[in-house]
């Protein structure tokens, strides 16, 4: 499948891959939840001091990635450490290629992520006595895809989402127009070949069809009925534009990285942290 060839060649530079599944009983700080008849798997961190009306965000992998590699190249937790949020790294399970996945409304598997995601939000937030209207869900690559999945089927359990290497799949393309309106930020870099930002991703099992993200930034831009748009250069590389006045207080955010891949922008690589910015964003709401 040439989708599959795209994502080994490409794929994540932050992740080392592994697809052997283990019970929790076999991998530190694992906690599981049973949804769908499968006992899934999520890693969560739970600062000593939680702020009031503290704040859940879900930090999603890439395709084939795992929960623990995001986490370290991420650093949520020590995000969540100074703001006082819990941050939570669920793990998807294998498609039908027999790699860990999201199913954004794609054609590998039929997993009901968005039930499980959901549900484990709702548990979270009862058992840590999180505020239920400010939970939060981003992601990487394939991640990000679950995250718009989400922004069109779960707005009630999720404030505001980011995406990160990601676009919208074309079933959620499609079927997203009657979704409520939900503030999105989307960081990506210009010269991403696995996720190319001019939407001319395969369209092999329902990863492609959705139009370059210009557009989809303008779809979102358009269903929160933003009235302004603002750009800034925020380094040399990165451009930032800015739809602000849109319903309810929300906002669109897009981050435009020139000379930059597939990968989860850090300091070190593009002169700003990804992490930082979602918070950024997420905090306003």
């Amino acid at each position: 499948m040439q989708h599959q060839k795209l994502f080994i060649i490409g794929l994540f530079l932050i992740a080392t891959f592994t697809n052997c599944e283990k019970s929790c009983d076999e991998v530190e700080n694992c906690q599981e939840l049973e949804h769908d008849g499968l006992v899934r798997n999520y890693w969560l961190h739970v600062p000593d001091s939680l702020a009031k009306n503290p704040a859940l965000v879900f930090v999603l992998h890439g395709y084939t990635g795992t929960p623990q590699n995001l986490m370290k190249h991420s650093k949520f937790n020590n995000l969540a450490n100074k703001y006082g949020f819990v941050v939570c790294y669920p793990k998807g399970i294998k498609d039908k290629y027999r790699n860990l996945h999201w199913d954004a409304d794609l054609e590998i598997s039929e997993t009901d992520d968005v039930g499980f995601l959901t549900n484990l939000a709702k548990a979270l937030q009862e058992k840590y006595e999180l505020n239920s209207h400010r939970t939060f869900v981003c992601g990487m690559s394939n991640g990000g895809y679950m995250s718009y999945t989400l922004a069109c089927r779960a707005s009630e359990t999720f404030r505001a989402v980011a995406s990160v290497t990601g676009t919208m799949s074309e079933l959620t393309w499609k079927e997203c127009g009657n979704s409520s309106p939900i503030p999105v930020l989307q960081i990506h870099g210009i010269a991403d070949d696995v996720v190319p930002i001019d939407g001319t991703m395969t369209t092999d099992d329902g990863w492609g069809n959705a139009p370059e993200l210009d557009s989809v930034m303008r779809f979102w831009a358009n269903k929160n009925q933003c009235l302004t748009m603002d750009s800034t250069a925020i380094t040399s590389k990165t451009n930032a534009y800015f739809y602000k006045n849109c319903v309810d207080n929300h906002q669109v955010w897009y981050y435009k990285i020139e000379d930059y891949g597939h990968s989860w922008p850090v300091m070190a690589d593009a002169n700003f942290e990804a992490s930082e910015v979602i918070w950024e964003f997420f905090s306003q709401f």
